[in-house]
């Protein structure tokens, strides 16, 4: 899933969220991750990874069902990742990627939509089942807990923020007004100057006149 949320500068499809092998209810799909890019952006929309351990596993994949029929399976964007030299680019399925592991733990894009350059044609998306990635999403969701719940304390933690950083600014406006004043009682000037200027820079709650 890191791979998900790496951003396109890095050569990552650059997903807000990415969650992992959650079944829907709508085809029985399980990605072993999925995320989504929701920017208006033309290379945008859900990413799926299938990880596959050995060639064995990778073959048996074009048996299941949504393989079959490409169309009702998730991910505008699809992608295996292998370890090296287990899948050869030129047995990709039509519009997948390629992520190859090192044998050092280091991942490498081999093929795929983030290696397009600007300009550069897309021909990697896929038509998807965009009812499957919604309900995934919710299951997902209602796994964690409410999510009206979770807005409203987000909400609730942002105004006190606020007011935190008002207060904050306050206090700061305050504590350079008193150090002028104790400046100006510290260096008296025989004309008041110095003691009228102190005064002007009180805060308005701090005068008595």
């Amino acid at each position: 899933m890191n791979w998900l949320k790496r951003p396109a500068s890095r050569s990552g499809p650059g997903c807000l969220v990415a969650i992992s092998e959650t079944r829907n209810w709508i085809n029985g799909e399980v990605p072993d991750a999925i995320g989504w890019r929701p920017y208006g952006h033309r290379l945008c929309g859900s990413v799926v990874v299938e990880v596959k351990v050995s060639r064995a596993d990778f073959l048996a994949d074009a048996a299941k069902p949504h393989r079959l029929s490409p169309e009702t399976g998730m991910g505008a964007y699809r992608y295996f990742m292998a370890p090296e030299g287990v899948i050869g680019i030129g047995e990709l399925p039509s519009r997948w990627g390629l992520l190859e592991v090192t044998p050092r733990g280091h991942l490498k894009v081999r093929a795929g939509h983030v290696l397009l350059g600007h300009g550069d044609e897309d021909t990697w998306r896929h038509e998807h089942n965009q009812s499957a990635e919604i309900c995934t999403l919710a299951m997902s969701l209602n796994r964690v807990g409410d999510p009206q719940a979770v807005q409203d304390r987000l909400r609730e933690m942002g105004n006190t923020l606020g007011r935190l950083a008002r207060r904050n600014e306050e206090l700061a406006a305050r504590n350079e007004a008193l150090s002028w004043e104790i400046f100006a009682l510290r260096n008296p000037s025989p004309d008041g100057g110095m003691a009228e200027l102190a005064r002007r820079a009180r805060p308005r709650a701090l005068r008595r006149d």
